[in-house]
């Protein structure tokens, strides 16, 4: 289906169709698609939309949501029937898998007039696929460390730990004085990113400039070894190899493991669900590796290269990610924005006092060096799938470190 419903018809001179079409704003009605944003965000987008329709007489703003699980199945659909949106709200990952086809519109100097230098340039980077952008940056997330001081007591350990390094030998001392675990990270291909994350942050390079496996080097080798040791040594929960990153929650309100690594709206769930445990919870900056490289994850607004009516699309996506409305929608959202004058307004209102305040300050500050640490890549997720069952391989004695390596190279080198 990827293959043969993306392709967007472009005119004589390479431009997206609709992109030089002689559309009026009189004639457009366009269609907007978000991701599982209401009913929370209804007022917020219903002022918004309400907002740029004055300020566009004639253009007229459709807003769909969709559920999170069924937005990729859903565009696809959409792209397939040539009925799709004009402007879809997605996440890089997914989206870069189809700016390889050619199914958005490339946002280039001239369309968007100079407004590409108001976003955080790691963010724009994230939304771009050899050197050309198909995406608008929008709202970012970014984990922090939530940690429970009772068990950090009962381990002897003053500090949370702030580099891999030091995470292992706290998951040690943890296990030895408590008998229980310092964290969970999931090993599920579809579930997260934190492990293949893990990896660049250690400095390993995922993919050369032509494509091919870069992760089976001196330095891959001990990002591998370093997860399998971890596993092997009984300092991880067996069952990393089954379960996502909702049992990681679970374990950590339940008291099992000293460490949650999640975004700052966690902290509000913890206070929720587990009191007590919330209670004696304390935050810290993400964890990192040689590199001191902190990830973000990113969301988007696409424009389809089909949409008629892309000029007023490209109005609308801009308006909506301008820093005013980024601004608005990260107070309301507990997230944050991706334009550089939103984020310094953001971070001069923040006042850490509530736990959920500190978790935002320290989010926010560590997004002067954030970014997306798995960039655009074309079949990302057959990437994540070699690399994640070779990890499971070696965790299970079935290979060795360099076997697993070796295996997860071939299979992504290999893809047809």
């Amino acid at each position: 289906m990827l293959v043969s419903c993306l392709g967007g018809k472009k005119n004589q001179d390479g431009k997206a169709a609709g992109s030089n079409s002689g559309e009026t704003a009189s004639s457009n009605e366009i269609e907007f698609w978000t991701m599982q944003l209401q009913p929370k965000f209804t007022k917020y987008f219903n002022d918004a939309i309400g907002n740029f329709e004055q300020a566009n007489p004639g253009i007229k703003v459709k807003w769909v949501d969709v559920p999170w699980a069924g937005m990729e199945s859903k565009i696809l659909a959409a792209m397939q029937a040539k009925n799709a949106p004009d402007v879809v709200n997605l996440n890089p990952d997914f989206a870069s898998q189809l700016a390889a086809k050619n199914a958005w519109l490339e946002l280039d100097e001239k369309t968007l007039a100079g407004a590409e230098k108001s976003y955080l340039p790691g963010m724009l980077r994230a939304n771009s696929l050899n050197n050309k952008i198909f995406g608008l940056p929008w709202y970012i997330t970014t984990n922090i460390t939530i940690y429970n001081q009772e068990l950090f007591k009962k381990a002897g350990i003053a500090k949370p730990p702030k580099t891999y390094q030091e995470l292992a030998v706290a998951a040690k001392q943890i296990k030895e004085k408590t008998g229980k675990y310092a964290f969970f990270a999931t090993l599920l291909a579809e579930d997260a990113n934190d492990v293949l994350e893990s990896l660049v942050q250690m400095g390993v390079e995922l993919v050369n400039p032509a494509g091919k496996a870069a992760f089976n080097s001196p330095l891959g080798k001990a990002a591998f070894q370093y997860w399998v040791d971890l596993y092997k040594q009984g300092l991880l929960p067996k069952t990393v190899l089954t379960e996502g990153h909702k049992q990681g929650n679970q374990l950590y309100q339940a008291g099992e493991v000293a460490m949650l690594f999640a975004g700052a709206p966690t902290i509000n769930d913890i206070a929720k669900n587990a009191p007590t445990i919330a209670k004696v919870s304390a935050i810290a900056p993400q964890i990192s590796g040689q590199t001191n490289k902190i990830s973000a994850a990113v969301m988007n607004l696409v424009i389809p290269a089909s949409s008629k009516k892309s000029a007023a699309a490209v109005k609308f996506a801009l308006f909506i990610t301008n820093a005013v409305n980024q601004l608005a929608f990260a107070n309301s959202s507990d997230t944050l924005p991706s334009q550089t004058k939103a984020l310094e307004d953001y971070k001069a209102g923040l006042n850490a006092g509530e736990p959920l305040a500190q978790g935002k300050v320290i989010s926010a500050s560590q997004l002067d060096r954030a970014e997306v640490l798995i960039p655009p890549i074309k079949d990302i997720n057959v990437l994540k799938k070699a690399i994640y069952e070779a990890l499971q391989a070696a965790m299970a004695g079935e290979q060795t470190v360099d076997q697993a390596l070796q295996a997860a190279a071939a299979a992504w080198d290999s893809r047809a």
